[in-house]
Parts: structure tokens; sequence; C-alpha cells
């Protein structure tokens, strides 16, 4: 199973309102391995200045890009990488939403969101009420970030690579000598427009909650009574 693990830089947050991407960064993982196979471009955005916050997160300037070339100038490049397999990112809905106006701009069609998983939403689900910000779940997983000063799209990928790892299964999935991207169920989530996967585990992970963790939150719920919402689910 081919999955293309990507991010951009865009030039503010709005493609609706004319906002362009500056930088597309993606890696390429094979059955949950990464390939050493990456695609990363610095764009042009035409007439389309850098809004002074967007260049605050990922440090790119308009000079910098002078002699870049535009989303059509590498529109093949593009295409060859990204034609295929699942593509994931953080947050899918914004980035798709710039890659379909760069494509309408070309006249290609929009990206399949049938192929889209978006990150953000299998965090959300796996960790209600926790942020879910990729340094959030870099941390969360203990994946370094000491390279990363500033947003970058291939590296943001890089780091979304190993995140998304561990968001479906940790770096055992893909081990056994069989084939573990293709076997097992798959749990599919259609929320309308992206469609999110996680792979069910056949065997579920022990619980991870010490002794003195559940007397500690035991005693929480005595002080609290009646009212504390965990009774729900306590018996």
């Amino acid at each position: 199973m081919r999955e293309i693990i990507f991010d951009t830089e865009t030039t503010g947050l709005s493609a609706n309102d004319g906002d362009r991407i500056i930088e597309i960064g993606a890696v390429e993982m094979v059955n949950k391995f990464p390939t050493g196979r990456t695609f990363h471009e610095y764009l042009h955005p035409g007439d389309r200045e850098i809004h002074p916050d967007a260049q605050k997160v990922h440090g790119i300037s308009l000079e910098q890009l002078k002699d870049k070339p535009s989303f059509k100038d590498i529109l093949p490049k593009f295409m060859e990488f990204f034609e295929d397999g699942t593509l994931i990112a953080h947050n899918a809905k914004f980035d798709i939403g710039f890659f379909d106006a760069e494509l309408k701009r070309v006249g290609e069609k929009p990206i399949d969101t049938t192929r889209v998983v978006d990150t953000l939403a299998i965090a959300k689900r796996k960790f209600p009420g926790a942020r879910n910000s990729l340094d959030a779940l870099c941390d969360r997983f203990g994946i370094s970030r000491a390279s990363r000063t500033l947003h970058g799209a291939l590296l943001d990928s890089e780091l979304l690579a190993d995140v998304y790892i561990e968001l479906t299964g940790g770096k055992q999935v893909g081990m056994s000598l069989e084939v573990a991207a293709e076997s097992g169920p798959i749990n599919v989530v259609d929320d309308g427009s992206f469609v999110t996967r996680s792979r069910i585990r056949s065997k579920p992970l022990p619980n991870r909650v010490s002794d003195m963790e559940k007397s500690a939150h035991a005693e929480l719920m005595d002080k609290i009574g009646d009212g504390a919402i965990w009774n729900k689910w306590a018996n």
C-alpha cells in the first residue's frame, strides 16, 4: 500500500480568497515504511503577497521565491508523485483546499477526497479534548522536534509520517514478514467529505493505567460523589 504524507506552506490562510501555495513537501511510504522517496518544491505565488503572520510561521519571504517555479511548471512532477496511493495530511481540508485551487488554475480536476486521510481527525477520536497539533502529537509520542525552529513542508511531512505510524498502530505495524498493510480489518470513517482510516488491532493493548493511578482516581470520584461523570462507566 502506497501512502503519501504531505504538507504545504502558503501565503495565508484562505485558498478561496486567493492565497497560494509556496512550498510542498511529501514523503512516500509503502506498507508503513518510508521508501526514501521525497517531493519538495518551493513555488512562486505570482502576484500574491505573503501575509506577515504566515511568514512568521514558515519564515519564507517573497524575495526567497523570486526565481522559483510556478505550480504549473512543476505540475508533471507533482502529478507523478501524487497521482496514486493514499494522501495523508494533518488538517487535510486546509491543504487539499489549496491543492484544488492550484489545480483549478491549471485546468486540472480536484483531488478525490476518498483518497485522503486526515490525521487530525484520527487524533481527535483517539485523544478527545486533548491538544492535537502536530507539535503536541510529536511530544505525546516522543518524536524529536530538535531540528525544527520554523514550519517547513518537508520537515513537517517527515514528522507527520512518524506521527501517522503511531496513530495507526505504532512501529510494530508492518514488522512481520507478511505485508501487514494489506492484511487485517480497517476501520473507515467517512465524515461526508473526507475518509479517515485506522487499522483495527487484532489484540487490544494492555491497560497502561497503574494501580496507584486507579486508586487516586477512585479517591477523586469519592470526593465528587454521585455527580462524577465517570460513574456512568465505572461498572
